[in-house]
């Protein structure tokens, strides 16, 4: 068994960026990471300073080296089993390793449900997209479709609108209300009703979307408002509290209902780009070593002191 005073579960750019400020801080740092981060699909990462256009995959390998040039382990396992002590967390990952920590930081993020259309899949963060601010810049004045699956994707379609002056509104749900229709129309936002079927490609590029009457919609991209599922099993198992739509709720430090458990990035805001997770994390970590430290002042003051020799030698703390 291996003490740490903090394990980071989820090496994404929240988690490691956590770890990296808390590696900083001089405590035991021990990421755990499944290896299977959101924007894997992604070839590119665009709207973080300084980062614009790089690598996913590299900035977490970069990410990584910082955090064990300070001196925190990071590892590829997931978490089996988690259990509260009394001392903090004793975490079982499934490679066998037994770890316990004092604090404990989840940044597990959150997966993308989408709709059961043949072939849409495939294209995800390729010609499938779900953040305009992410890609649109990269899709703009290109014919761009948006699927209307989802309660928000009359307004989500509204926010394309601002990358290209050809967009269509694929109706598939048929849930258009009047006053939506208005605002649509009224920025030339073309709206085509009926079920979309699949999606249509050629020579590995989206080429639109065939329609259940068999009709055919040209498109260059195609934007998939998704439903944001939290992968948030392991902080519900420990008791922390959720708003009614399932996300844990914390407050505004991360720090959740739960003694000693903190969370960053999409586990807990959908919202959160990637230089938005970064930052909730070095956030997260920044409250919870002020926490540790409120601990350490209670250890220290507990602790035995031994008394001054006869020889005048200051006494250790033990």
């Amino acid at each position: 068994m291996t003490d740490f005073d903090v394990a980071v579960i989820g090496g994404g750019a929240a988690g490691l960026s956590a770890a990296l400020v808390l590696t900083r801080a001089r405590r035991d740092v021990l990421v755990v990471d499944s290896g299977v981060p959101r924007n894997a699909p992604a070839a590119q990462m665009q709207g973080f300073l300084s980062r614009d256009g790089f690598s996913p995959a590299e900035l977490l390998e970069l990410g990584r080296n910082e955090v064990s040039s300070y001196g925190g382990q990071v590892v590829d396992a997931a978490v089996a089993d988690v259990e509260k002590t009394a001392m903090g967390f004793q975490l079982v990952l499934d490679s066998g390793l037994s770890v316990s920590s004092r604090r404990l930081l989840v940044a597990t993020g959150l997966r993308d449900e989408l709709p059961e259309i043949p072939g849409l899949r495939e294209r995800w963060a390729r010609d499938v997209l779900h953040c305009p601010y992410c890609h649109g810049f990269e899709v703009r004045d290109s014919a761009l479709g948006v699927l209307g699956w989802a309660p928000v994707a009359a307004h989500y379609a509204q926010i394309v609108r601002q990358w290209s002056d050809d967009v269509v509104y694929l109706d598939s749900n048929g849930t258009l209300d009047a006053t939506e229709r208005e605002e649509l129309d009224a920025r030339s936002i073309t709206i085509v009703g009926g079920i979309v079927e699949r999606v249509l490609v050629q020579d590995d590029r989206l080429r639109g979307v065939e329609l259940d009457d068999g009709r055919a919609v040209e498109l260059d991209a195609l934007f998939v408002p998704p439903r944001f599922i939290p992968n948030n099993d392991l902080l519900l198992d420990l008791g922390c509290k959720s708003d009614d739509n399932g996300w844990v709720v914390t407050d505004g430090t991360g720090r959740t209902s739960v003694a000693g458990v903190w969370v960053a990035g999409n586990v807990a805001n959908p919202r959160a780009q990637v230089i938005t997770a970064a930052g909730e994390g070095s956030a997260a970590a920044i409250a919870l070593n002020a926490d540790l430290v409120s601990e350490d002042i209670r250890n220290a003051k507990s602790a035995p002191v031994r008394r001054r020799g006869s020889s005048g030698e200051r006494g250790k703390r033990s």
